[in-house]
């Protein structure tokens, strides 16, 4: 996919950070495991983060997400819902927000006193919106009257983040109140596996719609390998270690043979039954769905965590062609890096686009030469104000300073 609530009184400050006080008579089991804030979840050794104190870099996280929930954290619905809105997408509301909101609000608790009642809205609007192909998924997208629209089937980013957002929650408040969020979890991790994941190439497909030609295609931005580990532990299910196997072998041949000197990946790869290339042309958005564009953008976040959580070779290896050419390329200057490129790296679109140059962050601190362009690249995100009409970009930039402040969390 391409493209309001306040902070409650019952936050206090702790060394620059808000952190969530008790609420008279509030149980207890919203209490999170891991507030945000307390760096619970070790990384790999030699992984950098920003240049600073660690409280004031928290701090600086905290100050994004509250403009992020006042922009994008709606109650339009009705119904108790919470939604994620995103004015940019298609439509107003789209699985891949929703999503991001749930991965959001479980990381961000402790900091906001309202996270696991926002998950629970966000939750309850999800689950009333299942895909007609099966009902563990998510219809990925409804219109001004939160309806599902567009024929009501599933996309596969969405799904994987909500399964993930899933098993954080169960992290943080457990599985005995409202929701088993654990039992969730699985259950839409076994949908993926059942309706969108390929039987024979092990790659995720579009969606639970996509068949025929579209069957054979696949969007780089949904291998996320930090979530596979995830679902594996889960599950228990071999399956996962298959999925990640086969995504990041591709995602190494893709970088040898079509952008050997930059590592650039495409938005969609095709012939995924027999080779897989990057796409010639359109094959589902625009004309650049070949190129490093506005959905491979996020491809240096996805790897990055991973080399950064579980000192992944592979990821490591693949995001470190990454962050050795884009800082060649702006000559250590995060403003020059624009909003496409070939995947031989010709530049394209313009510059100052977050969901662009808030992912090589995620690439740069897995390289213990990179800590001067991590610091570029970090205040380079702090200089640019997020957009209320701008879900997208603020989403991704949001989420890949979790994790280079050492906030990411894993279930």
């Amino acid at each position: 996919m391409r493209r309001h609530a306040l902070i409650p009184a019952s936050l206090v400050v702790a060394g620059g950070v808000w952190l969530a006080t008790a609420l008279p008579g509030s149980a207890a089991a919203a209490t999170p495991t891991v507030p945000f804030g307390s760096h619970q979840v070790p990384y790999a050794a030699g992984t950098l983060k920003p240049t600073g104190d660690q409280s004031a870099l928290d701090a600086k996280v905290v100050d994004y997400y509250k403009k992020w929930k006042s922009y994008f954290v709606t109650q339009n619905c009705g119904n108790g819902w919470y939604e994620v809105y995103s004015p940019d997408a298609d439509h107003p509301y789209v699985a891949e927000a929703q999503g991001y909101g749930l991965v959001i609000t479980a990381t961000m608790a402790g900091a906001d006193a309202d996270a696991k009642k926002i998950f629970d809205g966000i939750l309850k609007f999800v689950l009333a919106h299942p895909s007609v192909n099966n009902s563990g998924l998510q219809a990925a997208e409804q219109d001004t009257g939160c309806k599902s629209v567009n024929g009501s089937d599933s996309a596969t980013d969405g799904d994987l983040d909500l399964a993930y957002g899933l098993l954080l929650a169960d992290r943080q408040w457990g599985s005995d109140g409202t929701y088993d969020y654990k039992a969730l979890a699985v259950k839409r991790i076994n949908a993926i596996k059942a309706s969108e994941l390929h039987p024979s190439t092990h790659l995720l497909k579009l969606g639970d719609w996509s068949s025929g030609s579209y069957d054979k295609i696949s969007r780089t931005s949904d291998w996320m390998p930090d979530h596979f580990k995830a679902f594996k532990k889960a599950t228990g299910d071999t399956t996962w270690d298959t999925v990640l196997n086969r995504t990041q072998q591709v995602t190494a041949d893709l970088q040898a043979q079509y952008a050997p000197d930059t590592g650039l990946l495409p938005d969609f790869v095709v012939n995924t039954t027999t080779t897989p290339k990057p796409a010639a042309g359109q094959v589902l958005e625009d004309p650049h769905d070949g190129d490093y564009n506005w959905n491979a953008c996020r491809d240096p976040w996805r790897l990055g965590t991973d080399a950064a959580l579980y000192g992944d070779s592979r990821s490591k290896a693949a995001t470190g062609k990454l962050n050795a050419w884009i800082k060649a390329k702006t000559g250590g200057n995060a403003s020059r890096i624009t909003s496409g490129y070939t995947l031989g790296g010709t530049a394209y679109g313009s510059t100052g686009e977050p969901a662009f140059f808030a992912p090589f962050a995620v690439a740069a601190m897995n390289d213990s030469g990179s800590q001067a362009w991590l610091d570029a690249l970090w205040k380079q995100m702090l200089a640019t104000s997020p957009s209320s009409s701008d879900y997208y970009s603020t989403s991704v930039q949001l989420q890949s300073m979790l994790v280079v402040t050492h906030n990411y969390l894993t279930p």
